[in-house]
């Protein structure tokens, strides 16, 4: 699934809280909610400039209304210009929040998949057992990392990482959920 948010844009650029309100309906209308884990990439292709206030009340309230309502859904943002990248890596550290962008091409093959903003310490160490592992289940997770902590723990930072939209639950055969990269090829920090 793919969204042009350039649609929105008045010469480029998305401002303003109430087109940023508007642009989260209009992203809500078209989804089509999917029965199996889907991304849904959001692209700022065309987008020179975006400010906070439409960021936060059109993609960000997106991604979470996706995550909170359809479990299966990932919103990612791709092809952000500079200038729209640098607006949201500011305004994701100003809230302790964090987001997954990449390039997009036409064929919604993605590159340079990375995260832009701020993640807990623990979530983080989970986050980067995920990618290491690949896919993995909890117990896996916490005998690759090698911390000891109980399941509840290990629990508690996938259903956060689940809920940022950063690991996919790609089955679940009773007790033994899986988890993955909501991407190939995805990276965070050092």
């Amino acid at each position: 699934m793919r969204f042009r948010m350039k649609e929105f844009a008045s010469d480029g650029i998305l401002a303003g809280s109430q087109p940023g309100k508007r642009a989260f309906a209009a992203l809500v209308g078209m989804t089509e909610v999917p029965n199996k884990p889907e991304v849904c990439f959001l692209d700022f292709d065309g987008v020179s400039v975006v400010t906070t206030s439409f960021m936060r009340d059109s993609v960000i309230a997106y991604r979470n209304h996706s995550r909170s309502a359809w479990p299966r859904l990932y919103p990612v943002a791709a092809n952000l210009a500079s200038a729209v990248r640098e607006e949201f890596e500011i305004w994701l550290a100003e809230t302790n929040d964090i987001f997954v962008i990449c390039n997009l091409d036409e064929a919604e093959g993605p590159s340079n998949v990375t995260m832009l903003g701020q993640i807990d310490g623990k979530q983080l160490v989970a986050l980067r057992g995920v990618i290491d592992l690949g896919e993995t289940d909890v117990s896996g997770l916490a005998a690759h990392v090698g911390e000891d902590v109980a399941p509840t723990a290990w629990n508690n930072r996938i259903g956060s990482l689940l809920a940022k939209g950063l690991v996919i639950e790609v089955s679940n055969t009773g007790r033994n959920k899986r988890y993955r990269p909501i991407l190939e090829g995805i990276s965070y920090g050092a």
